[in-house]
C-alpha cells in the first residue's frame, strides 16, 4: 500500500511516519512538503520515505502529486495550527487550511483517484462549551472562537461535502489536546518544557512566563494520536468505520494548564526554585477554557485506547528540549 502524508515534516506528520515505518514496513510513504519546509523532524528517516515538493495553495502541484504517487490512503495533517497566529494572520490561516483542503480534495476528484482520506479537524471547532456539555460529543454545536477554529470547521465540512457530493472516502477526526517530543515551542506544554530546560542550563532567569493557567484540558500523547489515526483507517478497510463519519479523539488525563505546569516542574531539579509570571502577550482575545472529550464513539468502533501515561509524555517532552538545547542554543 502507498500512503501520502501532508504535513509530514511537522509534529504529528513526522510521528505518523515513524509509526508506520516501525509497525508497517511494507507500506510506501510519500510526504508532501513545501520547498522551504525544515526537515529537522524527518531527517532521521529521509532515506526511508519519499518527499515531494508541492503546495496546498497550488492546485496544479497537487494534481502532479496525485498523478505521481497514486496513494491508497491520504493523511491530511498540514495546516496553520497555532491559534494565536490565526488572530494576527486570519486570512493566511483560512487560505492555508480551507482553500488548501479544497485544493487537495479537488486534486483527488480531478485525477479520479479513490483513496481513503483522513481530514484532521480539531476540538477547537466546539469553541467554549458549558459545563453541562462535557464531556463533549460529536453532536455538540460548533461555536468556533478563533480564525483557526473557523478554518477547522471549514476543513471538517469540506470533508463531509466531498463525501456527500462526490463520494470521496473521507474520515474526519476532531483531535483534542495532544503533545509530546517535537511539539513546536509556541504550544503551551512544549513552551513550558522549553523554559524549564533553559532554566536548568542557566539560559533563562528562574521565572516561567505563562498565559491563562485556569483552562481545563484533557491531554493525549502524540504517539497515541498517530496510532489512533492509523487504526481508524484499518477499521475502515475492515468495514467497522464508515466513510463520511467524524470522531472525537483524545486522552483520558484531565487537568488545568496550571496543574500540568506543576507536574512538569516536579520532573525537574528546578522544583522549588522557580517563580511563575503571567505574560499578557500570552493571553488570547478569546480563550477556550473547557475541553474534555467524549471518545466513546471512537473507542466502540475501533477498540483504540490511549496507552502512554501522562507522566511519560511530560518527561519525554522535557528530555526532548534538554537534548535540543544541548546541541543548539534556543
Amino acid at each position: 500500500m502507498k500512503i501520502l502524508i501532508t504535513g509530514i515534516t511537522g509534529f504529528v506528520g513526522s510521528h505518523l511516519a515513524d509509526y508506520v515505518l516501525e509497525n508497517h514496513p511494507d507500506v510506501e510513504i510519500f510526504g508532501l512538503k513545501r520547498w522551504r519546509s525544515p526537515l529537522d523532524n524527518v531527517r532521521h528517516i529521509t532515506g526511508k520515505i519519499t518527499l515531494i515538493d508541492a503546495d496546498l495553495r497550488d492546485l496544479s502541484s497537487l494534481i502532479y502529486l496525485m498523478d505521481k504517487t497514486k496513494p491508497g490512503v491520504i493523511f491530511h495533517l498540514a495546516a496553520q495550527s497555532y491559534v494565536p497566529t490565526s488572530f494576527s494572520a486570519p486570512v493566511d490561516t483560512l487560505e492555508n487550511n480551507i482553500i488548501g483542503t479544497a485544493n487537495l480534495l479537488e486534486s483527488i476528484r480531478l485525477t479520479r483517484l479513490d483513496p481513503v482520506i483522513h481530514i484532521c479537524s480539531s476540538s477547537e471547532v466546539y469553541g467554549q462549551v458549558t459545563p453541562e456539555e462535557v464531556p463533549i460529543k460529536e453532536t455538540n454545536p460548533l461555536r468556533p472562537a478563533s480564525p483557526y477554529a473557523v478554518s477547522k470547521v471549514g476543513e471538517d465540512m469540506l470533508g463531509w461535502q466531498y463525501f456527500t457530493s462526490w463520494g470521496l472516502k473521507t474520515l474526519r477526526t476532531r483531535m483534542f489536546t495532544h503533545t509530546g517530543p517535537r511539539r513546536g515551542d509556541v504550544f503551551v506544554a512544549s513552551n513550558f518544557a522549553l523554559q524549564i530546560a533553559r532554566i536548568e542550563k542557566g539560559l533563562q532567569e528562574p521565572t516561567i512566563l505563562v498565559g491563562n493557567l485556569d483552562s481545563v484540558r484533557t491531554f493525549a500523547d502524540v504517539r497515541d494520536t498517530v496510532r489512533a489515526y492509523w487504526v481508524m483507517v484499518e477499521k475502515y478497510f475492515e468495514g467497522k468505520v464508515a466513510a463520511g463519519d467524524v470522531f472525537n479523539i483524545g486522552g483520558t488525563t484531565t487537568m488545568t494548564i496550571g496543574e500540568m505546569l506543576d507536574k512538569l516542574i516536579a520532573l525537574s531539579p528546578v522544583k522549588g526554585k522557580v517563580s511563575i509570571k503571567v505574560d499578557k502577550q500570552r493571553l488570547r482575545p478569546s480563550d477556550i477554557t473547557l475541553q474534555i472529550p467524549c471518545i466513546d464513539k471512537f473507542r466502540q468502533q475501533t477498540g483504540w485506547e490511549p496507552r502512554i501515561p501522562f507522566e511519560t509524555t511530560m518527561l519525554d517532552l522535557l528530555e526532548y528540549w534538554r537534548k535540543h538545547i544541548s546541541t543548539k542554543l534556543v
